[in-house]
């Protein structure tokens, strides 16, 4: 029988390209073979090969006709920058895991991978310092597109999805100067682009910007039978107790599984101008221990950024709840509400069974539609929904 793979061969790698290591993966036993994901990763392949040495020809100096060509949309940057790819398909079916490959192998120098929620709540906040910064300047989006193509000519979103009228008003301009100024983009995403915001008031005002990513990404289907996601989460127990070093190492286990043994990182949500910092992040999953949620005053706001971001969340160490820590446990029922609603998957360690979490006190029977949520949450009915981003 042929040895394994080597190592480094696994590993993406700037001088072969994303499909390679692909392929070593899936002759490694690490990946089943999928003809979808493979039609994709070809595609990355070729962007790959696209942007190495990429950087975008610096715009015309001066002058009415430099002027006239800015003012058509039509800098210098967009003209000689690849065409991204936007990749749609179904919960589950790796498209952030084919993404993850591709961005760890681009080589490019500047640029970044993000959560498309987290992109726009970092966006919304820097606005917000550029106006108090410059009280009177009517525009803050060429100096905001400034920044961000300084920081990364090559922006990779994960879960690209519009759902708030905050978001749909800036991001026709925005882009407009971000494919202006040369930057690159590639995006997964459960919904098409012109799908996106449907059904929304206003929605006649954000036709442009549909129509502008469309000039600027090719829109690639992801159409696998199978979803890996429910497959994992299925498998895996998500209820460890009691706190100890068994239950501490489950959850190890879990993240890694979740996440291909992907380098989880902190990383920040911007909730009403101020940050919730999330301990450890990888591929749409995110670990928290208890007190990081619930020890913090925190509000429905933040556990609904979370909801929205992660498809995914771990708690670490949930102790035995009553009168004495009420603050915290309220803050656990409404934390449990909004993962809830938004059909996020949850895995925990905690000091009981959710029906014994809270046993005394006149608050437990407040506790009990939160038990009956947290027992529900492990049904495989519930892990069969589709989480709402």
């Amino acid at each position: 029988m042929d040895a394994p793979p080597a190592t480094a061969d696994l590993a993406p790698s700037p001088a072969r390209g994303p499909l390679p290591t692909y392929r070593a993966r899936i002759d490694a036993g690490l990946y089943a073979p999928d003809p979808a994901q493979a039609m994709i990763m070809e595609n990355l392949q070729e962007l790959w090969f696209r942007l190495r040495g990429y950087a975008p020809r610096p715009p015309v100096s001066g002058g009415l006709l430099a002027r006239l060509f800015r003012r058509r949309g039509s800098e210098d940057g967009a003209a000689s920058a690849p065409i991204g790819l936007y990749i749609v398909g179904q919960v589950g079916r790796g498209k952030s895991m084919l993404m993850d490959l591709f961005f760890e192998a681009a080589d490019v120098p500047l640029k970044r991978r993000i959560h498309f929620h987290s992109f726009m709540q970092q966006a919304h906040a820097r606005i917000h310092a550029w106006r108090k910064a410059h009280p009177g300047q009517a525009d803050p989006i060429p100096p905001l597109a400034d920044q961000i193509a300084a920081e990364a000519l090559l922006l990779c979103f994960d879960e690209f999805q519009v759902h708030d009228i905050s978001d749909a008003m800036i991001l026709g301009r925005l882009f407009d100067a971000l494919f202006a100024r040369g930057v690159v983009v590639v995006a997964t995403s459960n919904t098409a682009p012109d799908d996106l915001f449907r059904g929304q008031p206003g929605r006649d005002a954000f036709l442009p910007f549909i129509a502008e990513i469309r000039r600027h990404v090719e829109v690639l289907h992801l159409d696998s039978p199978r979803d890996y996601r429910r497959d994992r989460v299925r498998a895996l127990p998500s209820w460890h107790t009691p706190l100890d070093g068994r239950a501490e190492r489950a959850m190890d286990a879990a993240f890694e599984e979740l996440t291909g043994n992907a380098r989880g990182k902190p990383t920040a949500l911007i909730v009403l101008n101020r940050e919730v910092v999330v301990p450890q992040t990888a591929r749409g999953v995110a670990r928290f221990d208890f007190d990081d949620l619930c020890g913090r005053p925190l509000g429905p706001a933040d556990y609904l950024a979370v909801a929205q971001a992660f498809h995914t969340v771990l708690i670490d160490g949930i102790p035995r709840l009553s009168p004495e820590n009420f603050d915290r446990a309220r803050r656990f029922v409404t934390l449990i509400d909004a993962l809830y609603e938004a059909r996020c998957k949850l895995l925990a360690s905690a000091a009981a069974s959710p029906d014994t979490l809270y046993q005394r006190g006149e608050n437990a029977a407040m506790f009990e539609r939160t038990a009956s949520r947290l027992n529900e949450m492990q049904s495989r009915e519930y892990l069969a929904l589709t989480h709402l981003a």
